[in-house]
């Protein structure tokens, strides 16, 4: 258990950990092989505001949410300030804006990477579109993943379509108003399985250093290589003043949209760690937007981004317990094992106790889960959506 000096440490760092929810993962989803409905799944952009205001009440860490343009603001800019108005009513704000230039029928063979000058022209222009919908909402981030690639050798110019990537985001920077910022993601493979023109943050470093000084590279922690050392990624990053965000997810095998934690939680604590420790060295704050990317087809869509957050704080706060200055000392004398000890004793100790102190000073319920499950929103949410959501499983069969 943290001692009061660990526990002083914990609630001041917790002042200050923010954690963005996505609105897609309120949402009925499902797999490739089939969509799974939930009684209680929001069926409109309302409604899942509604769920994200219900998981920051009882966490008091997720005040804004990311949005996806298509799916939430299916009218575009005529759609921003009902959703803002949404936002409000359910006490969250609209955070990260994220383009969808991969699911229209026109983006089959790629979007800013497509070998047709018009179907490029129509991803900028949605694209551009997307920022607007940002300065509107006071957004500061725009979200850029691309499904761009191929699938077989031979059938695509790979340094053509990286021109063509260049010329594209430089387009979009220069949109940019001076408070936003581009996050350009990648990932290694899906949909195409022989090249990804973002595959992976080598790619990712280059074409948002190409597109200007106000781009930046989210890191998803699902978009990796299995046993991939994501922290070293992490760690290159904030040395050259690149990492602008994550996408929090956990895999088992590649982006399997996992709860954040629930396979290999040691290894978010090393992701945390080196941005605190980074911080420790730098004696200033990274400049890092945390996101949840998460979509949940079994668990219950509200209940898991509870459990998320709560994993996410558990987490963040074991990090702020390292002692850097031990640290600093055993690894300049190369005692591998002190060094190491570190970081496992403060992964190993138990954070609860502080975190539930922390939410009593804050007017927050101990148990976050219990309490909303306590609260009667979900057996509300399945008797008011149950009939539309039936209507989607009529409708999708």
């Amino acid at each position: 258990m943290a001692t009061s000096n660990q526990t002083e440490r914990i609630h001041k760092a917790l002042d200050t950990f923010c954690i963005e929810l996505p609105s897609w993962g309120f949402a009925n989803t499902g797999t490739r092989f089939g969509k799974f409905i939930q009684a209680s799944a929001a069926t409109t952009t309302e409604e899942k505001l509604s769920d994200a205001g219900q998981v920051h009440r009882y966490t008091g860490c997720c005040p804004t949410v990311a949005t996806h343009v298509l799916w939430d603001f299916p009218e575009g800019l005529r759609s921003t300030r009902q959703v803002m108005g949404w936002a409000e009513k359910s006490g969250v704000r609209i955070g990260a804006i994220n383009p969808n230039v991969f699911q229209d029928q026109i983006y089959k063979h790629g979007s800013l990477g497509n070998p047709d000058p018009e179907i490029r022209q129509a991803a900028l222009r949605h694209i551009l579109d997307c920022l607007e919908i940002g300065k509107q909402t006071g957004s500061r981030d725009v979200s850029l993943w691309f499904a761009d690639g191929s699938s077989f050798p031979g059938t695509a110019s790979i340094r053509q379509r990286k021109k063509w990537f260049e010329e594209g985001l430089r387009e979009v920077h220069a949109h940019l108003s001076a408070k936003q910022r581009m996050l350009v993601e990648y990932k290694p493979f899906e949909p195409y399985s022989y090249h990804m023109d973002l595959g992976d943050w080598g790619m990712a470093l280059i074409l948002s250093r190409v597109a200007g000084p106000q781009a930046r590279v989210l890191v998803d922690t699902g978009h990796h290589y299995q046993a991939q050392n994501i922290e070293q990624i992490v760690a290159w990053l904030l040395s050259e003043d690149m990492l602008g965000g994550f996408h929090f997810n956990d895999r088992r095998y590649a982006d399997d949209d996992l709860t954040l934690g629930s396979i290999d939680p040691y290894q978010v604590f090393r992701i945390f760690h080196e941005i605190i420790f980074f911080e420790w060295e730098a004696d200033r704050r990274a400049d890092i937007a945390y996101m949840i990317d998460q979509s949940h087809n079994l668990k219950n869509k509200i209940e898991e981004m509870i459990q998320t957050a709560v994993a996410a704080q558990e987490l963040y706060a074991k990090a702020v317990l390292v002692d850097h200055e031990k640290l600093v000392r055993h690894q300049a004398k190369c005692e591998l094992i002190d060094a190491e000890e570190c970081l496992k004793q403060a992964f190993a100790t138990d954070v609860r106790p502080a975190l539930r102190e922390w939410r009593r000073t804050k007017g927050l319920a101990e148990d976050p889960l219990q309490a909303f499950r306590e609260s009667g929103y979900e057996e509300r949410a399945a008797r008011e959506r149950g009939a539309r959501n039936q209507g989607a499983v009529a409708s999708y069969a």
